[in-house]
Parts: structure tokens; sequence; C-alpha cells
């Protein structure tokens, strides 16, 4: 069976979030289905993606967990963002916390160090 998963994040200004979203990920878009959204792929059947929704922006919480938490935030600082916050559970699982320019949480997160 194929899951197709595509998570969304509401923004007000399509061009600023697209900006800081590429900037996160690493790479411009890799669709854009109209002029309001933008799509990544993250993995295969796995889409994070930007929609202009004034009225619901700011309240997206998506983690996205990686291999390797430490290469892919070293990445990211070379692109000139940094977490707003960092999390260390109890049992070693590491969470990286973004926020884009509307308040949209983003975490990236990893098995222990």
């Amino acid at each position: 069976m194929t899951v197709d998963l595509f998570a969304g994040l509401p923004v007000r200004d399509h061009r600023a979030a697209a900006a800081w979203y590429e900037r996160l990920l690493g790479a411009p878009p890799s669709f854009l289905p109209n002029d309001t959204e933008a799509v990544w792929e993250l993995a295969e059947h796995r889409y994070l993606f930007i929609e202009v929704r004034p009225e619901h922006a700011g309240h997206a919480m998506h983690t996205v967990f990686v291999d390797d938490l430490d290469a892919r935030l070293a990445q990211i600082a070379e692109r000139g963002l940094t977490p707003a916050e960092r999390e260390t559970y109890d049992n070693g699982v590491r969470k990286a916390i973004f926020r884009d320019p509307d308040g949209n949480e983003i975490g990236f997160g990893g098995g222990p160090a």
C-alpha cells in the first residue's frame, strides 16, 4: 500500500514564506500547483506545502525525523537559519524547532547524538 503525505502550512505572504522554506529545506519548491501554493517533496510520497490562508497562518506544527540531525542542522545554519528551540527527550531523541515568519513550527528530529 502506498501512502502519500501532504503536510500543509498556512501562510500570509506566499513570496516571503516560499523564500524562507527554500532556505530551510535547501531547495526551491518541487512544484507550484497554483499562485497560492508551493510544494516541496521531502522524500518519496512525502510533501510539505505552503498555502496562502492568512486566517489560519501561524498555527501549524510539524516534525520531520531525519537520519543525521547534526548534518541537517549544519546545512540549515549555512543558509542562515538557526533553531528557535532545542529539546532532548529522556530517551536521547533530539528535536530542533524552527519558526517561519508566520510562527508555524517546523521541527527536525533525530536519534541520540
